[in-house]
C-alpha cells in the first residue's frame, strides 16, 4: 500500500551553542529534535496540526527510527530538514527526512522515521486524516 509522491517541505533551523557535545558537533539526540518539527512543520504546512490531531484522540506515535549520519554538523550553522512521506500500511506512514548543510548543501543526515496511530489507550486506530499529508494539492 505505498503511495510514492515526492512532495518535500523544507524547514531551516541554525544551531545553537548548547546543542553542541564536549567534541564541539551536534549531539546525536540532537539531531531527532530537529526531525521532529520538521514533521510537525510538514504536518502543518498540509493544514493540519499536530495538536488539534492529539485533542482529536489520534496519538501519532514514532515506532521505528532509523538515522544515517553522514557529516557532523557545529555552533551556527544553518541547515534546513527535507521531508517526505507515504503510507506505508492502514495504519503506519513514514517519513523520509534529509539534513542539508546549508552553505555548501552537504548531506549530513538521512532518516527514516515511522510512526503510527492510536488511541490514547495505545489501541490502533486509523487516522482518517492522513491522506491530506499525501494529496498533491496541498
Amino acid at each position: 500500500m505505498k503511495n510514492n509522491l515526492d512532495q518535500l517541505n523544507c524547514a531551516s533551523f541554525e544551531v545553537r551553542d548548547y546543542e553542541c557535545d564536549l567534541q564541539g558537533i551536534v549531539n546525536n539526540a540532537v539531531y531527532q529534535n530537529y526531525l521532529e518539527h520538521a514533521r510537525h512543520q510538514f504536518i502543518k504546512s498540509r493544514g493540519l496540526d499536530f495538536s488539534e490531531i492529539t485533542k482529536q484522540g489520534i496519538q501519532l506515535v514514532l515506532i521505528k527510527a532509523e538515522l544515517e549520519y553522514k557529516r557532523s554538523l557545529q555552533s551556527g550553522d544553518h541547515f534546513y530538514v527535507q521531508t517526505r512521506i507515504e503510507r506505508t500500511s492502514k495504519l503506519k506512514l513514514t517519513f523520509y527526512q534529509k539534513v542539508y548543510r546549508t552553505r555548501d548543501e552537504q548531506l549530513m543526515l538521512n532518516a527514516i522515521m515511522t510512526v503510527t496511530s492510536t488511541t490514547k489507550e495505545g489501541r490502533p486506530i486509523v487516522f482518517e486524516q492522513a491522506d491530506l499529508l499525501l494529496d498533491n494539492s496541498a
